[in-house]
């Protein structure tokens, strides 16, 4: 392929994927928003959960990504039958490891705010919060790994139709749980799931039953796991359960760090974290296209190809999160008046953000050579980077910082971290070891 084709191939995967991104991103404003309309207790509430909920999605996240990225690669071979195999076995390992970490979250829900460092005062409304996000998590994993697994055939498209219609159903529904209903904190969980749940039963539908490369109507296979698919999902799965321990649970540290600084601090830190996400969301867009790309072209043994895609998408991340950073730099106020009508939260969340804006361009960098490094079944290095950047630069730094400067002591040393784990990436990048994993065949 020409420069100018991999180019109009890498938007006509990026744009449904940076589209089914900002659907995710709306969702959050809209649960934040509406809650925030209800005043700072409730905000912080929901806030203060907001890091544990990162995690338990992250461990079911992984699990799909496991069997995704092994469906891009067959597909890239032309092996639709394999494809379908894995995509069977795909959707059993991801419910069954789902309704795990669903029972374990109910479970510590009670205790967990406390846990976290958030007062009385927010503590009943934030278990609340969590309790139900962690009923509704198995059904929502499922639903990821069935889009994932659609986007590692190639197909962007489908995934972003229907992102974008849960975004508008989780309108729809917190609107009724939240005001009509009176449910406040809690209604907004139970929009969020319920959205999830009928978004999650048409992917199924898509993907078993139209899907060209991927539906099963018609052909016989068992969604028994077998040794050989496991195993390569453990091998990519593994190294990002560890790093999902690594920076969800440095998030949670982050979480008791800005704890103390008091309700209006913890909600000025989870709006700023919901507003910037508009600036990098392009990059997880992608992030996406980029394992996609990648991996069908290492399943097409061609490396070249590999590279040169995994070059495009970053570049193409860089360029547009920087453009998005001038942009939150100029209007981080109004960007926080979205999401609050308290003015300390709004002008400490303004602040923040525009710390951050310095951080955006290698951040995407980041973004999109980790969705390359997953493409090519390369999880392991970039663990280690993300530890080092998390643990200790950010937390080391932010232990020292918060308590002398505040909540922009913590999005300085936030900032740095960022900045840092660019640089490694853009030097991983640059090789070729990060492509030398070999799956076993299926």
């Amino acid at each position: 392929m020409r420069l100018g084709e991999q180019l109009q191939l890498t938007l006509l995967l990026a744009v449904p994927a940076i589209l089914a991104q900002l659907s995710s991103v709306m969702m959050q404003y809209i649960d934040t928003a509406m809650v925030g309309r209800l005043g700072a207790g409730p905000s912080a509430s929901v806030g203060l959960m907001a890091t544990s909920t990162w995690i338990f999605a992250g461990f079911t996240m992984a699990v799909a990504t496991g069997f995704s990225v092994q469906v891009a690669h067959l597909c890239g071979a032309g092996d639709f039958h394999a494809a379908r195999q894995v995509l069977r076995q795909g959707l059993v390992c991801s419910l069954g490891v789902s309704l795990l970490f669903g029972l374990a979250g109910v479970g510590i829900s009670p205790a967990l705010p406390l846990w976290l460092g958030g007062g009385e005062e927010i503590a009943a409304d934030a278990s609340a919060y969590f309790r139900i996000y962690a009923a509704f998590l198995p059904i929502g994993a499922v639903g990821y790994a069935a889009n994932a697994m659609l986007q590692g055939s190639g197909n962007m498209k489908v995934p972003s139709i229907l992102y974008i219609s849960m975004c508008a159903l989780d309108v729809v529904f917190n609107y009724v749980f939240i005001y009509a209903l009176g449910m406040g904190v809690p209604g907004a969980a139970l929009g969020t799931g319920l959205a999830e749940a009928l978004t999650t039963v048409i992917s199924l539908w898509y993907i078993l039953c139209r899907s060209k490369e991927l539906s099963i109507v018609g052909e016989k296979g068992s969604f028994r796991p077998t040794p050989h698919v496991v195993k390569n999902a453990v091998g990519i799965t593994g190294p990002m359960w560890l790093q999902n321990v690594i920076m969800r649970g440095a998030h949670v540290m982050s979480t008791i760090i800005v704890a103390p600084l008091g309700p209006v601090a913890i909600a000025a830190n989870a709006f700023a974290i919901t507003a910037e996400s508009f600036c990098y969301m392009p990059g997880y867009g992608l992030e996406e296209a980029a394992t996609t790309l990648v991996g069908q072209s290492l399943g097409a043994s061609r490396k070249d190809v590999a590279r040169r895609f995994a070059r495009i998408t970053i570049w193409m991340g860089a360029g547009i999160m920087t453009f998005l950073a001038v942009l939150m730099w100029l209007f981080a106020p109004q960007l926080m008046g979205l999401l609050s009508t308290d003015p300390d939260v709004v002008s400490l969340g303004a602040r923040v953000l525009r710390i951050e804006a310095f951080a955006e361009t290698f951040y995407a960098v980041s973004i999109v050579a980790y969705g390359a490094c997953v493409g090519a079944g390369d999880t392991m290095v970039p663990t280690v980077f993300n530890f080092a950047g998390m643990w200790v630069v950010r937390i080391g730094l932010a232990l020292v910082l918060t308590p002398r400067y505040g909540l922009p002591g913590y999005w300085m040393a936030m900032c740095l971290d960022l900045n840092i784990r660019g640089l490694l990436f853009l030097w991983h990048i640059r090789g070729e070891r990060w492509m030398k994993k070999r799956l076993a065949p299926v």
